[in-house]
């Protein structure tokens, strides 16, 4: 039986092993995603993913149903993945991986698939270059597909400073794109 993640939070809280490793399985790829795009990183990704995680275990019973489940869970992991991404200091490139976004189609020929890689490369830096809570907007967004609202959970941020953060994030992407052919 598939269980909602307010329950399986709430089951876990209460000691529960298996609505926790449900909730493990469930959320693990697409957290994994997003840690390594906010990190660029897979090892890191890995370390940070099972630190939210663990996070996760550790504040279940402080969690608030409502169906925000996932955007407290992100939440976690973007404060964590900018407290590493300070600490660090050195930036790296955002790494995407293929299997998580488009594809270049197949009747492509060999140009047009450089002129392609060259212009996800350019975006790859492009974010790069944004401020740690710019681009975590911005790969809620795009790659989470996270409402606004969602994302303000997620960032412990209001609604209208979500569309602010984006509005600076695409205004700054845009510049750079242009200014850095």
């Amino acid at each position: 039986m598939i269980f909602q993640d307010d329950e399986l939070i709430q089951r876990s809280a209460a000691g529960d092993g298996e609505a926790f490793r449900e909730l493990v399985e469930r959320w693990q790829q697409p957290l994994l995603a997003f840690l390594e795009r906010m990190t660029g990183d897979r090892e890191e990704a890995r370390d940070l993913g099972q630190e939210t995680f663990f996070r996760v275990y550790a504040q279940a019973a402080r969690y608030q149903p409502g169906g925000r489940f996932r955007s407290w869970l992100f939440g976690i992991a973007g404060n964590l993945a900018r407290d590493r991404l300070r600490r660090r200091r050195v930036l790296r490139w955002i790494r995407f991986d293929p299997r998580h976004h488009d594809r270049p189609a197949p009747q492509l020929d060999a140009h047009a698939r450089v002129e392609r890689a060259a212009a996800q490369e350019r975006v790859r830096r492009a974010l790069d270059r944004l401020p740690d809570r710019q681009r975590q907007a911005v790969l809620l967004q795009r790659y989470e597909r996270m409402s606004y609202r969602e994302i303000a959970v997620a960032m412990e941020i209001t609604a209208s400073a979500v569309e602010s953060l984006l509005q600076r994030a695409m205004a700054s992407l845009r510049r750079d794109l242009v200014e850095r052919p």
